[in-house]
Order: C-alpha cells, then sequence, then structure tokens
C-alpha cells in the first residue's frame, strides 16, 4: 500500500453499539472498508473482554465481529485514551473522533444525535435486515414440536406432541459438536439484536442466558453452571381463543363478570400459559385494558397487550404503573417466588384484576401457596377463581368464600371461627376448608374426591401395599416433644419407609430400641400431627437392602 493511498483514506472512529448490533455486516459498512481507515478505543477492546470473561454471549460474539472485520481486509488500528475525564465509553468515542477529525460511526440513535449536535461528523449504521432465511435453529422443529434440547456431545432431541401428552424424539444420530452450538449461539445473539422483530435478551449472566426471540424462549446455560453447553428452545404449538376450550357458560359468565382474582394452575407443560394467553385476548376482545408481567415474555399477544419484564422492573415500579395506568387485568405469569406473590396480593387489594399463573400439581396447592404470605381472612378477597388445567384442558375450577362455622373436624359449638370454604365452581360442592387452630393453619378436605386428591384413592394404597407388603405393625406413644413409634425390638436395624395414604413421608431405620422418634417440632412432625387430628394411620413398610 502506496504512502499516498494511505493517506488519502477516510478515518472512521467506530463505537461499541456497531459492533454489538450487528451493524459490521451491514452493505454500508462493507463499502466504507474500500476507501476507510477505523479507530477503535482501547476502551472497547477492554469492555469486550470483560464481557467475555464473564461469560456474557455479546462479549464474545462482538469480538468475532472484529476478526471478522479484519479478515476482511479492514484497515484498523487500536487507539489508546485516557479513560479518567470520561464517565463511559461513549464519551471515549465522542471525544476521539472530535480530537482525530474523524466519523463517528455508531448504530445508537442517540449517540449520533449527540454527536451531530456538539459538531462531531457522524453516521449512523444500522444493521441489514436479512434475506428471509431462517434461524437453524428453527429447522429442527416442525409443527408438533414442543421443545428442542441440543447439548454439546449429545444427540439433538425433541419434545412432540401436546401439552400433557408429548414424547422425547431424537432427531439425528450425530452428536453436537461444540461449533454448532456456538454457530447457534452466535446466530441467535445476532437475530436478537434486530429492530425489526419482537425479541429480548431478558437475562444475561455468566453462565446463562435467557433470551425471547418472537415465538421462542431459548435457554442457553454453559460451564460452570452447566457440565456442557446447552441450548433449550420452547415455543408454543397452539394458539388457542377461549372459545375453543368449550368452556361452559357458568364459568364464561364469572370470567367476564365476577371474577379478579384468578389463578391459572397446573403442571409444567399443561397449558396454563397458553389458557392465560386466551383469556388474555378475551378480555382485550371485550373492551378491556389488558397487561401483562412476564420474565421472560413469552406469551404471544396482540401489540394492543403491554408485556411489563419482571427482569428489567422492581416490584415497586412495576406496582406504581400499573396503578397509574389502570388496567382492567394484569396477567401475571410465572409466580415463583414470595415478592411475586406479595405483588399479586397488593394489586389485587388495590383494585386491579389479577390472573396469575403458577406451578401446582392440584389446584388446592396454588392457593396453600399464598398460605402465611398473607392472612388467612384476606386470601378470598385476593383470589376468587382458581382453574387448575390438565393436558391442555381446563380440569377443575375451584371458588372461594368465607363463612363463620365450626370448622371439619371439630365438635364444640364453642369453636367456631372464620372458615375459608373451598368448593367446586361448577356443583358448588365443598371441597376444602381452611381455618387456624392455635398457631396452626390446617386445609382440611371435607369431601372423598379432595381427599383423593390429596392423599390418593383406595386403588393407589392397594398398590403401594401389594408393591411393598403388609405394613408392619407398632404402637405410636405421643411424648410432650415427639412421636415415638414402637415396633418392638425384634425389628431392631430394619429400614422402612413411611406413607400417609400414597403419599410417601420419610425412610428411616428402626433403632436397637425398636423405635423410631420423630420431632414434633419438624415438617415431618407436624405432618403427623394433622394426620392423627383426622384420624388417618401412617403406614410402614420395610425396604430391602
Amino acid at each position: 500500500m502506496s504512502e499516498n493511498t494511505y493517506v488519502s483514506r477516510r478515518r472512521y472512529v467506530v463505537d461499541l453499539s456497531l459492533i454489538l448490533s450487528g451493524a459490521l455486516r451491514s452493505t454500508m459498512m462493507l463499502e466504507l472498508l474500500r476507501t476507510g481507515k477505523f479507530y477503535i478505543p482501547w476502551a472497547i477492546i477492554n469492555k469486550l473482554k470483560q464481557m467475555a470473561s464473564q461469560g456474557l454471549e455479546e462479549g464474545i460474539v462482538g469480538i468475532e465481529e472484529l476478526l471478522r472485520l479484519r479478515e476482511l481486509g479492514a484497515d484498523i488500528e487500536y487507539i489508546f485514551h485516557d479513560t479518567r475525564p470520561y464517565s463511559s465509553i461513549d464519551e471515549i468515542a465522542l471525544a476521539a473522533a472530535k480530537d482525530m477529525n474523524a466519523i463517528l460511526l455508531t448504530s445508537n440513535e442517540t449517540l449520533y444525535k449527540i454527536a451531530k449536535a456538539a459538531g462531531i461528523n457522524s453516521m449512523l449504521i444500522k444493521r441489514q435486515k436479512p434475506s428471509g432465511k431462517p434461524l437453524r435453529i428453527r429447522d429442527f422443529f416442525d409443527e408438533d414440536t414442543l421443545s428442542v434440547h441440543l447439548k454439546e456431545g449429545v444427540r439433538p432431541m425433541a419434545k412432540k406432541g401436546r401439552p400433557g401428552e408429548w414424547k422425547f424424539v431424537i432427531l439425528r444420530d450425530k452428536p453436537m459438536t461444540k461449533e454448532e452450538i456456538d454457530e447457534l449461539i452466535r446466530e441467535i445473539i445476532e437475530e436478537v439484536r434486530r429492530t425489526d422483530i419482537r425479541g429480548f435478551v431478558e437475562i444475561e449472566r455468566s453462565s446463562s442466558t435467557i433470551i425471547q426471540l418472537e415465538d421462542l424462549r431459548i435457554i442457553i446455560t454453559k460451564p460452570p453452571f452447566s457440565d456442557a453447553i446447552e441450548i433449550t428452545a420452547v415455543r408454543p404449538v397452539k394458539r388457542l381463543k377461549l372459545e375453543d376450550y368449550n368452556l361452559p357458560e357458568k364459568l364464561i359468565n364469572r370470567l367476564l363478570y365476577r371474577a379478579e382474582g384468578i389463578l391459572i394452575a397446573g403442571a409444567p407443560g399443561m397449558g396454563k400459559t397458553t389458557f392465560a394467553q386466551a383469556l388474555a385476548e378475551f378480555y382485550m376482545r371485550k373492551g378491556k385494558i389488558v397487561k401483562t408481567i412476564e420474565a421472560p415474555r413469552d406469551m404471544i399477544l396482540p401489540r394492543e397487550i403491554t408485556s411489563y419484564s419482571k427482569s428489567f422492573g422492581t416490584p415497586e415500579e412495576i406496582h406504581d404503573i400499573l396503578l397509574l395506568s389502570r388496567p382492567d387485568y394484569t396477567i401475571f405469569d410465572e409466580m415463583r417466588n414470595p415478592e411475586d406473590f406479595k405483588l399479586f396480593a397488593d394489586l389485587r387489594l388495590a383494585g386491579v384484576g389479577m390472573v396469575g399463573v403458577i406451578h401446582a400439581t392440584t389446584a388446592i396447592d396454588a392457593i396453600q401457596r399464598f398460605i402465611g404470605k398473607v392472612e388467612l381472612g384476606m386470601i378470598p378477597s385476593i383470589i376468587d377463581t382458581v382453574i387448575f388445567m390438565y393436558k391442555g384442558e381446563v380440569s377443575r375450577v375451584l371458588a372461594l368464600k368465607t363463612v363463620v362455622k365450626v370448622p371439619h373436624g371439630l365438635q364444640s359449638e364453642d369453636l367456631a371461627r372464620p372458615v375459608v370454604l373451598v368448593y367446586d365452581f361448577l356443583s358448588n360442592k365443598p371441597m376444602y376448608e381452611i381455618y387456624t387452630f392455635g398457631e396452626r393453619t390446617f386445609v382440611v378436605p371435607v369431601s372423598k374426591e379432595a381427599t383423593r386428591e390429596l392423599y390418593g384413592t383406595e386403588e393407589e394404597k392397594e398398590e403401594i401395599q401389594t408393591a411393598r407388603g403388609m405394613p408392619l405393625p407398632y404402637v405410636i406413644r405421643v411424648k410432650k416433644k415427639a412421636y415415638i413409634f414402637d415396633f418392638g425390638k425384634a425389628h431392631g436395624g430394619k429400614t422402612v419407609s413411611a406413607y400417609l395414604g400414597s403419599r410417601f413421608l420419610f425412610a428411616d431405620i428402626i433403632g436397637k430400641s425398636g423405635t423410631i422418634r420423630i420431632d414434633k417440632r419438624g415438617k415431618i412432625g407436624r405432618i403427623i400431627k394433622e394426620a392423627l387430628e383426622r384420624g388417618e394411620r401412617i403406614q410402614f413398610y420395610e425396604e430391602e437392602i
């Protein structure tokens, strides 16, 4: 290269946003490569190195972009600035462009306008829209695929079927290589930067990243958090309307006119979020203002419905925004930690209609998640309807109300107190009573159906007995601080498992004296106390070692 050619090249300063946005691959940048010399502040390199060392995908991809730019023949020079006078990398890039009388190349519109206002030459370069070629990770999906599971050194697998009825399928015999996984991750990160699609990096940590990319929820994990690089991509198979569920008119009227504290409960993969989406659109079509609280934001909803992220907003911020914007209904997806339950309760008591999506193995479990987090008497004011999903269908609907009565299982009328009555909404049949006795809160089934839900059927009990043999006889002695189960010295040293109905409680070794001691203050002790108060018996079965 001649000296004259070198001098005639135009000078450009590259900022961090240009590297991270993927705009280095744009046609405009390729044209500038032929005539320009590019200056990159060393502070940007330090930032990319810091991000990469923390395991953040953007830092890794940014370094690869600079390598690619060099491979394309770009004339690059790194410049050093005293960083002490500047508060940010953007300020360093602005100062470098001004000092060198160079053109600032940026993908940040705000920085572009600041440069123009300061009299610094600047060019706004956006990432070029792709030619329509789909993401390669979508090649692993077909119309029946619920989720794709890709792991380094393992054959790619997919979960296919419908909520509650699915199976794992191996997609190919050749295991995924590290190079394939890395290329897929790079492509996903580049795609989520685009401004013309619905995409967010919801959570980015040193060894894990959660991305919502249109209808795909993508979870990326790396060592040391996981034992190998893994990508899990989840996609809703169906998008249903509320009318598709063929709900009884009584329930439709309840949702439209009475229900304002709704829980949608069920085990993972049973169709909770799909139903919540249908309910959100139902309310929107009825002229209601609907918002959502999500993390990640994976509900596929019309643009009229605004989604707020728990990952970026604090509970206090979300609380203030929702109270000031006054939506008719707020869909709270994936309620997990105590702060979520407190926020749900606060907003509901403030008059906001709330719909919470919560993991639970039975409908009553969803209500029990609130016990201890709010006062028992307030629960019917916070929750009025529980919809339990099973295999994509509405399996049970519970409703709540407070009555004053003698609780189920107690005799004396002097023990009358406020009781939360949980009943089957469609049949009006009582299912459970929730009440306090002493310092404890009890959830008591008041029907055979409710008892089966909590403790299993007689057939399940028989299955356990058939598999385990006959239960061991014992005598129980109730001490001040413990329950003593006495099997006799002949059984000393045997390993036994304890069951309450079909529910496994614990396993232990019978002591030399022939006894097992259970502390009343522990979790198992409290379960035993409740069982004894209900007149139920713990069964012990000998284990073969």
